[in-house]
């Protein structure tokens, strides 16, 4: 079904991919896997025909009997693309249900159909919404709909269950895996990638390091034995000691009684010093509740306190020093840049705005943030389209960190990143001296940086306790789903080994 020969993918100055070759047969599985900046996008794209601009392409690469090329790319209906950041791709101003009865009379599929296979509803309330309306995951869902109507004989995945909690990621990897189609999926999950793909090829710098169907399981390469080891541990492999929060007359931040359209009188302290992860299922107005502290949306009733002061309800009546106070970092870090100004640039306009520094310090400083968290002079210089997604992440934390905030929400920022990057994200975050607030449908990876854990569902606070606690004693359904224990399963005994997927009946 695909057949690549030596393809070759150069912009000035750099080789994006090197000689890469790989074959898939019909119905399989072929996964690309490598840290951000392999070449795993690029490698993909050329099965569409796209490349970056102005780039020289040389190979061959052939889906399902057709030689693709820039010029010449698939039939239509022949691949379907699932980008890893879904906003990109969806129209902001047309409703879900006339893209997705657009794409139907075309190619002929059934909406609900498809809705119903990509676990998403599909009554008229949710088809009259707009893509701003869904969450993160649902948005992800949504991208896979628009590809099943296609009905497509190759579908090129990238990083599918990124933002996507533990039941609805089994749920897409069940429906990736019944598809009967080839699939190319690019994926930072080594655990999705070792329960669908047939076939595993690690990159690294555009060139392939192994590849084969258990590289996984017994990796040769030191660099493939470094993406395995480097997945985040849980709190029975973590080595660090837990902080203790500042003890203080009251929290810092204080939510009482907030209420949406999504959340039902939501309360939550939180104390300076203090890490806090939210957790719970996509749709489950996690990143609501984030951005109403943030300052990013209004609510319709109850207060959010900052050391003992309400923020203003509408986001327009926060000032710059409200502003500065809690900052956000967003998960698909790259729409969140301008892609026609250098990175160093969008990151000192942080200084000069909420703090009023001048712009040659707000330079400065800016060029220091990002040093210090990996990211050189001459990558600050470049776009956005320029860096990796892990460099772009970097780039966003560097941000908001140069106005100098008490309280920073990070919504989803390792979802999408490779087991290395993660890690050193985490690392970073954990090194902060400042109230940090997690928001994550990855509850594992979470209480490995979190001192307490706050599970949402429906809009709900359904849980709430120590860190620890939480993973090893959940009492709510949705959270035991999120970490993935059954009943029978016994985390005191210090068995890890026990722990899978369940699925649940858990209402979208």
């Amino acid at each position: 079904m695909i057949d690549v020969d030596g393809l070759t993918v150069a912009v000035p100055g750099r080789t994006l991919v090197d000689g890469v070759s790989l074959t898939l047969p019909a119905a399989e599985t072929l996964a690309l896997v490598g840290a951000s900046g392999s070449g795993k996008t690029t490698t993909a794209l050329a099965l569409l025909g796209e490349h970056p601009p102005g780039a020289r392409v040389t190979g061959r690469v052939s889906v399902a009997g057709h030689e693709v090329t820039p010029a010449q790319p698939p039939p239509p209906g022949t691949v379907a693309f699932i980008p890893q950041h879904p906003s990109t791709v969806l129209n902001p101003v047309l409703r879900i249900g006339t893209v997705l009865r657009r794409i139907a009379a075309r190619h002929g599929g059934g909406v609900q159909d498809a809705l119903h296979r990509a676990r998403l509803p599909g009554d008229r309330a949710f088809l009259r919404r707009f893509p701003h309306q869904l969450s993160g995951g649902q948005q992800q869902r949504l991208v896979l709909a628009h590809a099943l109507l296609t009905g497509p004989s190759v579908i090129v995945a990238d990083e599918p269950t990124t933002g996507q909690d533990a039941v609805t990621r089994a749920e897409v990897a069940a429906e990736l895996s019944g598809l009967g189609v080839a699939v190319v999926l690019l994926s930072h999950d080594l655990d999705l990638v070792r329960e669908l793909a047939d076939q595993v090829v690690v990159l690294k710098d555009g060139r392939v390091v192994e590849s084969g169907p258990a590289v996984l399981d017994a990796p040769r390469s030191d660099y493939a034995r470094a993406l395995v080891a480097a997945r985040p541990r849980t709190p029975a492999g973590r080595t660090e000691p837990r902080r203790e929060p500042r003890l203080e007359p009251l929290p810092l931040l204080q939510v009482a009684g907030l209420g949406t359209e999504v959340l039902r009188e939501v309360d939550l302290d939180v104390a300076r010093g203090e890490r806090l992860a939210v957790v719970g299922r996509s749709g489950s107005g996690k990143t609501t509740l984030a951005r109403c502290i943030a300052g990013l949306r209004p609510w319709t009733s109850g207060t959010v306190r900052l050391a003992g002061r309400p923020l203003p309800r509408s986001p327009r009546r926060r000032g710059r020093a409200d502003l500065a106070r809690v900052q956000y970092v967003f998960q698909d870090a790259r729409a969140s840049f301008d892609p026609r100004r250098a990175v160093v640039e969008q990151v000192a306009r942080t200084a000069v705005r909420l703090r009023g520094q001048a712009a040659p310090t707000a330079r400065e400083e800016a060029f220091a943030s990002l040093a210090s968290l990996g990211l050189d002079h001459e990558t600050a210089l470049r776009r956005p389209d320029a860096l990796s997604g892990g460099e772009l992440q970097r780039a966003a934390l560097a941000r908001a960190l140069l106005a100098r905030p008490d309280v920073l929400i990070c919504d989803e920022i390792t979802s999408g990143l490779d087991p290395v990057t993660q890690a050193e994200t985490l690392d970073l975050l954990t090194g902060l001296d400042l109230t940090l607030i997690v928001i994550s449908h990855d509850l594992p990876m979470a209480v490995r940086i979190a001192d307490r854990v706050a599970v949402v569902h429906e809009g709900r606070l359904v849980e709430h306790g120590p860190a620890e606690r939480v993973l090893r004693h959940p009492s709510h359904p949705v959270t035991r789903a999120l970490t993935g224990l059954t009943e029978e399963s016994s985390p005191a005994a210090g068995d890890r080994s026990r722990l899978r997927t369940v699925h649940l009946e858990i209402p979208l």
